[in-house]
């Protein structure tokens, strides 16, 4: 989000952080209730313009909002979301999308308490590649027609288990129908634990598995080149035929085989 949405989501999250520090048990309901809401503006085109009406008094769409959601969510809930009709939004698309943006933070706030942040952060990242990896399970998941239910019940068996509680609620998320494109969904959930760490995030693509020496001596190269800590998804295509290729952020650092036999094949045929 960009000029005043962007500031306006900052404050959200600001004041969400502070909800959950006094109610910390609270976070997963809170996350969950946060996703409701979403859902509710999505649906209400009426009442989401109503409530990022700048026209109107902030403490008059903060008091509306707390009246719609009345008894139905929790109280930390309902100070959220309140807070977050009292700021100034671009769109009012900006306000729900928030709304979903804070329920994620909750979620991942949550995982951390657990202290299975770094569970969450992998899962959702080899999730997203299985789903990428299988036209026609991301066909499934989306296809805007078919219905919630089904899509979250498939994941759920996928995942089982084994995947963190928040990773599996925010899996179920990503196939609500906010999005086109679950995969892009849980890339976007993968850099909210990561923020939460203060860490970057490197895709790296190798042709065999790193082994733990390779990937803590890449993680310190990069950390040391970037300035912050950086967090490791680790991608094996042995079409690579051997090297690596690191992404990180826009930048691409491609120091595959298969790359430098492309580079000499175009000199050859140049």
């Amino acid at each position: 989000m960009r000029g005043s949405s962007g500031k306006s989501l900052a404050a959200v999250v600001e004041h969400l952080e502070h909800v959950l520090e006094s109610t910390p048990s609270t976070a997963e309901t809170t996350g969950d209730e946060l996703f409701s809401v979403a859902g509710l503006l999505d649906g209400a085109g009426s009442l989401r313009r109503t409530l990022t009406d700048p026209s109107l008094d902030a403490r008059a769409r903060s008091g509306l909002a707390g009246q719609v959601l009345g008894d139905q969510v929790s109280e930390p809930t309902k100070d959220v979301v309140a807070h977050a009709a009292a700021q100034r939004w671009t769109s009012s698309r900006d306000f729900a999308d928030s709304i979903e943006h804070a329920g994620v933070v909750a979620h991942v706030a949550a995982a951390d308490s657990a202290g299975r942040i770094d569970d969450v952060e992998d899962e959702l990242f080899r999730l997203g590649r299985i789903i990428s990896g299988d036209p026609a399970l991301r066909d499934t998941l989306s296809d805007r027609s078919a219905p919630t239910e089904g899509k979250q019940q498939i994941l759920n068996t996928l995942l089982a288990d084994k995947a963190a509680p928040a990773t599996q609620r925010l899996a179920a998320q990503a196939v609500a129908g906010r999005r086109t494109s679950p995969g892009a969904a849980l890339e976007e959930f993968a850099k909210v634990a990561a923020t939460r760490r203060d860490r970057l995030v490197a895709t790296v693509t190798v042709a065999q598995p790193l082994s733990d020496d390779d990937h803590e001596r890449l993680a310190a190269a990069l950390a040391t080149q970037y300035g912050a800590p950086v967090h490791l998804n680790v991608v094996v295509d042995k079409r690579i035929l051997g090297g690596a290729r690191v992404e990180l952020g826009d930048e691409v650092v491609d120091g595959t085989v298969q790359a430098r036999l492309e580079t000499a094949r175009r000199r050859v045929a140049g």
